[in-house]
This record gives C-alpha cells, sequence and structure tokens, in this order.
C-alpha cells in the first residue's frame, strides 16, 4: 500500500485534508471514498485497517477529513449533515480531475447515511457500502440529546462526544431533523452492502434492518458478529474491507484481476514509499512489514518472521512426508521458532573481541500414538529438511541491477 497526503478545496472555499492509499501495483482496479463517522477522522485506525485489506484487492483509497475536522480548514459548529453530503460530492470531483472518477462509497456510522445521499449526485457511483450506519441522521442527535433543550433556547450548546467537547448549533439540530435518508434509499437503485454488528451499542442493529427494508435489490447484509461500533480490533476491521473486497468486485466495474509482479523468477518483491512490501509467488500474494516501533505499519510479519516461517514449514512437511512413508501414526506437528543474535560463547571468557551470531531457536511438538525411538527418529530428520540445510551452507547471492 501507498499512502499519500493530498488536500482539495471544497465548494465554500475551504481546504479539505485527504490520503489516498494506492495499491502497490500503478493502476488501482477501481477507486473508492471512505466517509468516516461523526466528529472523526481520516486517520481513524478502522479507516486505514479497512483501506489496507481493500488496496490489497487492487482498490485505491481515498479519505478524508471534513469541513472543521481534523487537519481540514473550517468551523466545526458552522457544519451540518448537509455540508457533509456536499464535502463528498466535492472529493468525487476532485478525484474525477486528479486520479479518477470513484466508483465505490462507503461509510462508516454517520458516513454511512451522508454516502447515500451522495450517491445521488455522484452519477459513476456503481456500489455502496455501509458499516454501522444510522437510517437517518437524526440518530446523531442521540449524543447530545441531554442538550437539545438548550441548542434550541439558545441556538448553541457545548456538548462532549467521545471525550471530546464540540459545539453544536441549532442550525446542525434542523438539518438533521429535515433529513430523509430511507426515501432516498428507497429511490437510490444502486447495489448496497449493509454491515452491521448486532450488538453495536451506539448504532442499534434496527437501523440496518430499516436501511435493508427500504433498499431496492441487489442488497446484501454481512453481520460484524461482536464487533463494537468503531471497529477498534484490528481483526474486524480486516475482516470488514476482505468482505467489502469480494462483494464489490461484482458490481463495482472492477477491470482486472490482482495485477501479477512480472518476473523470470522464482519470487517477485515490490515496495513503495513505506515498509510495507507486497510478495508474490506464482499465483499466491503475500504481505511483509515491520511494526509499528521501527517504522512500519505492521501490516504483515517482518522480514526475519517470513525466514522462520520458510524454516518451520519446511521441517514439518519433511516430517510429515518420512512419517506418511514409514506409516506412523504423526497427527500434527508444530514448530516454534525464535530468532535472535548472541554471542559466541568461546569468546565470553576469552581476551578475544566479542561478536555476535545469528541464532534460530526451533522447538518441534508432535502429537500422536509414537514410539520414543520414532520421536527421535523425527527429530533427526527435522534437521535435515532442505531450508534447514540451506540455512546452514555456504549461500552464495548473485545480485544484479536490472
Amino acid at each position: 500500500m501507498q499512502s499519500k497526503k493530498v488536500s482539495f478545496t471544497n465548494s465554500e472555499g475551504k481546504k479539505l485534508s485527504a490520503r489516498i492509499e494506492l495499491p502497490l501495483k500503478s493502476d488501482p482496479a477501481a477507486y473508492a471514498i471512505f466517509a468516516h463517522c461523526f466528529t472523526c477522522n481520516k486517520n481513524l485506525n478502522a479507516v486505514r485497517n479497512i483501506s489496507r485489506s481493500l488496496t490489497n484487492e487492487g482498490i485505491a483509497v481515498f479519505s478524508f477529513d471534513f469541513t472543521g475536522l481534523g487537519e481540514s480548514e473550517g468551523d466545526f459548529p458552522d457544519t451540518n449533515f448537509s455540508s457533509n453530503v456536499q464535502d463528498l460530492v466535492d472529493a468525487a470531483e476532485f478525484m474525477k480531475e486528479e486520479y479518477e472518477a470513484p466508483s465505490i462509497l462507503l461509510g462508516h456510522s454517520l458516513g454511512g447515511a451522508a454516502i447515500i445521499h451522495a450517491a445521488a449526485r455522484i452519477t459513476e457511483i456503481k456500489a455502496l457500502i455501509t458499516i454501522g450506519a444510522p437510517a437517518g441522521a437524526l440518530h446523531v442527535e442521540e449524543h447530545f440529546k441531554g442538550k437539545v433543550k438548550e441548542i434550541e433556547e439558545k441556538g448553541l450548546a457545548e456538548v462532549n462526544i467521545g471525550g471530546r467537547p464540540f459545539t453544536i448549533k441549532k442550525q446542525l439540530l434542523d438539518d438533521l431533523r429535515s433529513d430523509k435518508t430511507l426515501s432516498v434509499i428507497e429511490n437510490l437503485n444502486k447495489p448496497l452492502l449493509i454491515m452491521h454488528a448486532p450488538f453495536d451499542e451506539v448504532v442499534g442493529i434496527d437501523n440496518a434492518a430499516r436501511i435493508y427494508t427500504a433498499a431496492k435489490h441487489p442488497k446484501s447484509f454481512i453481520s460484524l458478529d461482536k464487533a463494537d461500533h468503531l471497529l477498534s480490533n484490528k481483526e474486524d476491521a480486516h475482516f470488514v474491507g476482505r468482505m467489502i473486497g469480494s462483494w464489490v468486485s461484482r458490481y463495482a466495474g472492477i477491470r482486472n484481476e490482482k495485477e501479477a509482479l512480472k518476473t523470470d523468477l522464482q519470487v517477485a518483491v515490490r515496495t513503495g514509499t513505506s515498509f510495507t512490501t507486497e510478495i508474490q509467488t506464482g499465483i499466491h500474494h503475500l504481505t511483509a512489514d515491520e511494526p509499528v516501533d521501527v517504522g512500519g505499519n505492521n501490516y504483515g510479519p517482518s522480514p526475519y518472521d517470513l525466514l522462520l516461517s520458510a524454516l518451520g514449514a519446511c521441517s514439518a512437511m519433511t516430517l510429515r512426508m518420512y512419517a506418511d512413508r514409514k506409516k506412523w501414526d504423526l497427527k500434527e506437528v508444530t514448530v516454534h521458532l525464535k530468532h535472535g543474535k548472541e554471542y559466541l560463547e568461546d569468546s565470553k571468557h576469552s581476551g578475544e573481541s566479542q561478536s555476535k551470531i545469528d541464532m534460530i531457536q526451533k522447538v518441534i511438538e508432535m502429537e500422536g500414538d509414537l514410539s520414543v525411538e520414532q520421536q527421535k527418529r523425527l527429530f533427526e530428520i527435522a534437521s535435515r529438511c532442505p531450508v534447514h540445510k540451506t540455512l546452514l551452507s555456504d549461500i552464495h547471492i548473485q545480485s544484479e541491477l536490472k
């Protein structure tokens, strides 16, 4: 995934901060806009994690901070639901001029209601996905229902949303109350995927039922099981991204399958402006990365993790093959591995300068009706797997610049 910070000017002349996440390949299969939740911003973990999964499917994802939020210009108290919808329309126009018109709209929470209205005004949209979305913008009033009377009488009030103070003006309340999201859904006539967690405590599951009932086919629903409203669990967000990638390919004009990295050798590896790296071997696609604490995104195993994985997989496969040939009752093999650097034992107690060497710890678990002699023999065989032998041999790496 390549991440680029960009900005665009909305119809009110405000400069809005945005980010586009691009697949590592140069030509995205489709472009999507992601609308975040009320008072959130484009840096929400759910936005990044879902975008990551979609870029793996070749889909570029554009997200931005609505007017007055995050790094965007403007005053939040002067915005409303209608202005958010207009920001989405402006974002689509910017993408059309700078990249390609978006064919997909994704909306999380109130962003889900906003994309429904925006889709009616963006002719190129071919598919929509709502995630934990309310059936109408007025649901937002739940965030400050204790302040509604003050807002109506004084014209504004400060409310606490998600632990942060926001000034809410009466014009926002009036705008929310004029919303007709369900009517828009009834006349949308675009493929719609509704994703919602049954136990969502912020936006109840009944909202998903109302959206689904109002929508015309093709429409789909995917339950998010025990996910919370903000999809704070990374695995939940990646699940959402994977499901969207599979569903949307039928409707959004995905032009081609994931582009193959061309190579005359066995494996091709490509990285962009971050440590996140795409790996292709035959028809198989993998992702490598570094942990966040060393500057990576932690979207995949590190290079050394992959090295250990290769050794572990080869060891397990070798034991499987040997046990099958001997007709031994080996039911399961688990190989645990760890890499590190340690001082040579001899240099610790000598006057020589101490040097570290690479150390790999390999612990093997075997399940099955095996005798002690069979277990010992299998343990010996594990050290004879091809990758183990390669790592212990003199390796020559021939490099060339292409």
